[in-house]
This record gives structure tokens, C-alpha cells and sequence, in this order.
């Protein structure tokens, strides 16, 4: 008893295959007419292969009046063992579930690559306390926790670097294959891999707010059943299996032979037009992921693959969205550009202004050491700051500080200063003594891959469109570098709505990459909304279709090329599928066409069409 309990617990593709192989050898001895206690062993088919597709379209004809494929196979079964037509009963249940267990493991397949997230969630934590080590589960550390990672060991939430130099294996969040070099004050994310040095971290973002967690919900979105061609082939598939009964019903009447009716029906079986098209959507879906994107529905793609426009707002995707330090400019003969940099980044070090911060963190980047903690700090709103470092009065902000303080501007400094306010520049002047000495300009840059990206879109015959909040000036200067050719600035979101709209009354399928919270309802107003999945607001990850998880923009091209491919490989099987079927058909009718071409036309292409699908993984 407890055996025949295991038996039947037993699932999945093991059992698939089990009854496969057996009903091919089945198939095979009954070709060579071997029997059975002088029974016809093709039947050990309709029994193992037959009974479950019967059984399945009884089920979906009753709870949900659902005609699709398996209605019309099973009427082809049903009635070829009536006629007596047993070895083309088995054949078409073996070659159905064979069609079926292609599907699955393709689906699979494509599937795997990106649910190996979900095994990828840290179990523990080394966390810190009074110079005390404790291994807790990774689900109860929180925000601000010190915690330890050791080489080898998975990251178990997103944080900075506190102290420690370590090598990073980023591969599960943004495909990158070399791992990335980590000091104090960078950035890592649950899920990556500590493969060298240990260090300690403090814990920003933790459970479901953490990148692999964001990660998992989006795998769990993954849908290949929503696109609209999938929806297309099983309503030609309803409408194909009430044209097979009427036309075999005809054929019956006027020929009165009903071999030639039965054969109508299973050339009518649209499995190539119900197992293909999903497939050829998922296998996509899980080849997406390989190169560093997240398809989130099948639907995604097909709009994608219509894109003509591709419009970006330019912070945070065609820039890094942080201020970095692109000139230190002296006007006094006695400071250097680097004394310069160094007096002014050691006053901004207690500063909390965006600008401050940025010009201590570049300077530490371009010389590591030689910052000296100010012994007076004063914070202006709206103007800057004043500090005293090494008995230097320093003063750094803009113009206004400076009119504050009655400090003329030379007008050689004001020409010069000139030139990067029109690149979009910003300029923080230094004072020292109330005598102005130089500035430092601050530019957000561009991403090392924005050139790429624009010529790539470019290349895919879609145009690339800059819609951003910044001044014309910044906005017009990066559109220059980039070669975009319309550019909107100054757009708050209810303007790119309306540029969004107007693109689409023109008769173009717009797609948008952004990154902000402010960019969420742009994205959903889009034909296909695509967010920076790594540094991307959980806003603008929600209402976008498709999420670049290594946030590079260049991507996008990839992703319309997979996606035109794959709509490519759909069609192809579709436009195949109903040409064979209607070739056979006509056979058929006028009594040419024998069972075994019947069942070529069907399960034969759904077979063909299911391995053309498979292409789809390998784009």
C-alpha cells in the first residue's frame, strides 16, 4: 500500500519520460505488429499518454468551458479508436505529450536562470556588538547593525563599507564576470559574494527592502502568458476547434467516410499554436536575464519589439545622478588647483550639502589623504559654508555668499566660471581671507556606456529622445556629447506625460528609462516602461515592465533586438503551423491525405515549432 501511495505522489518530468519511453516501445512493437495477449500494444499510449490529455480537457470543459487543444485531441483519440485507426490514436497522445514535455523543459530552462535568486538569500549574519561577534538569521538585522563578512561568504543585506578592502562577485545582480573591487564607503548588495578580504559593513536597506529580495519579487512577477500573441493563438485555437468540427462534421456527410473525418480533426489539433508561442516567449524571458535585464511579462516583450521612440530622463541613466569635482580653477599664484582642492574639500568635511559632500569625496579619490578637520565650521543655508583650516578663513557657495561677504569677483574668475555654467555646470566659489582665489566646478557625468547606448538604440532604427528636468543648458550640453537630437528640458512629470502622449498620437510606441520616483508615472503612461534596476526607486521598479539589473542603459538595445527576434520566431511558427494545417486539410477532404500525414500536420509541427522556439534562448 505504501508503495502504490509513492507511486502516485510521484511526479514531474521523471514520470513524463518514464511514459514516454514506455509508450515508444509500445508505438514501436505495435509498428511491427507484435502483440499481446492479441492485444494491439499501442494502446499501452493511449493508456499512458491519452487518458491524461482526456482527462485534463473534461476537466477544463467543466469548471471553466474552456475549448482549446486538448478538446480537440481528444475527440481525434476518441474517434480514431473507434474506427479502429489504434496506432494513430497512440501515436498522436505520445507525440501530444512529447510536444508538452519539450514545452516544460524549455519553460524550465529559461526559468532557472533567474529563480536562482530565490536560493541566493543569505541564511545568517555575523553582526557586531560591543566588539562581539553573534551569527543571527539575516531576517533580524536592522538598520544600522555592524555586521562582519568573511571571504566566501554571500552578503546578507545591502550596506556600506565600513572598514576592510575586499574584491566583490556582483554576477547575480548585474552579470558583470570579473568581480569589483570594494573599499569603506562603498556600496554593496545582498547576494553578491565576499571572495577575498573580510570587512565590516553597516546595514542600510534590510528584508524585503534589500536589492536580492526586490530581485525575488521581480522573478516572481515573470509572466510568458500575457502577451497579446499568446492570447491571438488561443483564440484562433477556440476558433480552429469549432471550424475542425464543422468541417469534419461536412466532410462526413458528403463523403461518408469517416477515416476522412477523423483525419480532419487531427490535422486541427492547434498544438503548434498553443504550445509554441509561450514557449518562444518564456525561452526569451530566461535568455533576457543572462544579459542583465528582466523581462516582467511576455507582454513586454511584443511592445517592445514595436518600439520607434526611446525617450530617457537623463539623471541617473544617461548620468550617475551624483555631482562629481570636473575642475579646480586657482586665480591666486600662491595656491595650487590641488592646495585649492585640498583647503576647500578639508572645510566642506562637516558639511552635509550634496555639493560639500562631493567635493570631499572626489578630492579623496584623486588623492586618497591630506585633509585636515576644520577647527570652526559655519553652514549658510542657501549659500555655502565658512571654516577655518590650518588659521585660514574659507569661504566656498556660490555668488551669493560672496555678495554677503562684499567679496569681489574678478572678472577674469567670472569669464571663466562662465564657460562651465553653460557645459550645466555648477560652481562653488573659494575665499580665503574675504579675497576670492578660485572655484571648483561640478558637473554630473555621463555614464562610461552613454555613447554606446545611444548608438546601439540607434542602430536598432529607434530613436533616442532626451526628456529631463535639468536647464536647457545641462540639458542641451550632454544631449551634444551624446548626439541626441530632441532634447525637452526643464520637464516636470506632468510634462513628460504630455510629450509621452503626443509621441503616441503621432503614431509611435514610446519606451522609457528612468530611474526616480518621479519618473513611476511616466513609465506606466509608456508602451513599455524600462527601470534601473540596481539604483532605480522601488516606485519606478513597480511600474515598470522591464528592470535593467546591472543599470546599464546600453542593455536596452539587447533587449529590442531579443525582443524583435523573438516576436520573429513566433510568427514564423504561427505563419508555418496554419499553412501545413490547411495544406493537409484540403488533402484530407478530398481523401489524399492518410492518418500518418495527419498527424504530422499536427503534433509533428507543434514539434518543429517548439524546437524553432527554443532559438529564442540563444539570441
Amino acid at each position: 500500500m505504501k508503495k502504490l501511495e509513492e507511486f502516485l505522489e510521484w511526479g514531474g518530468v521523471k514520470k513524463d519520460v518514464t511514459f514516454l519511453i514506455l509508450s515508444g516501445i509500445a508505438l514501436l512493437a505495435s509498428l511491427l505488429n507484435i502483440e499481446l495477449f492479441h492485444v494491439d500494444l499501442a494502446w499501452v499510449a493511449i493508456i499512458l499518454c491519452g487518458i491524461p490529455i482526456i482527462l485534463e480537457a473534461i476537466i477544463g470543459l467543466v469548471t471553466k468551458f474552456d475549448i482549446k487543444a486538448d478538446v480537440l485531441v481528444s475527440l481525434a483519440l476518441i474517434a480514431s479508436v473507434i474506427i479502429g485507426e489504434i496506432f494513430a490514436a497512440g501515436e498522436v497522445a505520445f507525440i501530444m505529450q512529447l510536444g508538452g514535455l519539450l514545452e516544460d523543459l524549455t519553460v524550465a530552462k529559461a526559468r532557472a536562470g533567474i529563480e536562482k535568486l530565490v536560493h541566493l538569500t543569505p541564511r545568517t549574519a555575523r553582526r557586531i556588538s560591543d566588539e562581539k561577534e553573534t551569527i543571527i538569521p539575516a531576517e533580524q538585522v536592522q538598520i544600522g547593525d555592524t555586521l562582519r563578512v568573511l571571504p566566501g561568504e554571500t552578503i546578507p543585506v545591502d550596506g556600506t563599507i565600513l572598514s576592510g578592502q575586499t574584491s566583490i562577485n556582483q554576477a547575480v545582480m548585474t552579470g558583470e564576470s570579473l568581480p569589483v573591487n570594494k573599499g569603506a564607503g562603498d556600496s554593496v548588495s545582498s547576494g553578491t559574494v565576499n571572495q577575498f578580504g573580510s570587512f565590516d559593513m553597516k546595514a542600510t536597506k534590510v528584508g524585503d527592502d534589500s536589492s536580492i529580495q526586490r530581485m525575488i519579487k521581480l522573478v516572481q512577477s515573470v509572466d510568458a502568458d500575457k502577451a497579446k500573441i499568446v492570447g491571438i493563438a488561443d483564440r484562433w485555437a477556440t476558433w480552429i476547434v469549432v471550424i475542425a468540427l464543422s468541417a469534419a462534421a461536412l466532410t462526413w456527410l458528403i463523403s461518408g467516410q469517416i477515416i476522412r473525418a477523423v483525419t480532419i480533426l487531427v490535422v486541427f489539433c492547434p498544438c503548434a499554436l498553443v504550445l509554441a508561442t509561450p514557449t518562444a516567449i518564456m525561452a526569451a524571458i530566461g535568455n533576457a536575464t543572462k544579459h542583465g535585464f528582466l523581462v516582467r511579462e511576455g507582454d513586454a516583450l511584443e511592445r517592445l519589439a514595436e518600439v520607434s521612440k526611446i525617450t530617457f530622463d537623463k539623471t541617473g541613466t544617461l548620468t550617475y545622478g551624483a555631482p562629481k569635482v570636473v575642475a579646480v580653477k586657482s586665480f591666486c599664484p600662491a595656491w595650487t588647483e590641488q592646495s585649492l582642492f585640498r583647503l576647500t574639500a578639508s572645510a566642506e568635511q562637516r558639511s552635509e550639502h550634496p555639493l560639500g559632500k562631493a567635493i570631499v569625496a572626489s578630492y579623496k579619490q584623486q588623492y586618497r589623504d591630506g585633509l585636515q578637520m576644520p577647527d570652526q565650521f559655519h553652514m549658510i543655508p542657501g549659500q555655502g559654508i565658512s571654516a577655518k583650516v590650518d588659521a585660514y578663513e574659507v569661504a566656498a557657495g556660490n555668488l551669493e555668499l560672496l555678495s554677503a561677504k562684499q567679496i569681489d569677483l574678478p572678472d577674469s574668475m567670472r569669464e571663466e566660471a562662465a564657460s562651465y555654467l553653460e557645459n550645466g555646470s555648477t560652481i562653488t566659489y573659494v575665499a580665503v581671507s574675504n579675497k576670492a582665489i578660485g572655484f571648483i566646478a561640478l558637473s554630473d557625468t555621463l555614464r562610461q556606456d552613454a555613447s554606446d547606448t545611444i548608438t546601439h538604440i540607434r542602430e536598432t532604427n529607434v530613436t533616442p529622445v532626451l526628456l529631463t528636468g535639468d536647464n536647457e543648458k545641462a540639458a542641451g550640453y550632454m544631449a551634444k556629447q551624446l548626439g541626441i537630437q530632441e532634447v525637452f528640458a526643464g520637464c516636470l512629470p506632468e510634462d513628460k506625460l504630455k510629450h509621452i502622449e503626443d509621441f503616441q498620437n503621432n503614431g509611435n510606441h514610446v519606451c522609457m528609462i528612468g530611474d526616480g520616483i518621479n519618473d513611476a508615472p511616466v513609465l506606466m503612461r509608456a508602451d513599455i516602461g524600462v527601470a534601473m534596476g540596481a539604483m532605480g526607486s522601488d516606485a519606478a521598479i513597480e511600474a515598470a515592465d522591464v528592470v535593467l539589473m546591472d543599470d546599464k542603459p546600453s542593455n536596452i538595445a539587447v533587449a529590442i533586438k531579443i525582443a524583435r527576434h523573438t516576436m520573429r520566431i513566433v510568427w514564423e511558427n504561427i505563419i508555418f503551423a496554419l499553412a501545413v494545417k490547411f495544406g493537409v486539410l484540403i488533402l484530407a477532404a478530398l481523401g489524399i491525405a492518410n492518418m500518418w500525414l495527419a498527424v504530422f500536420a499536427d503534433v509533428g509541427v507543434a514539434i518543429i515549432a517548439i524546437l524553432n522556439a527554443m532559438r529564442a534562448m540563444r539570441i
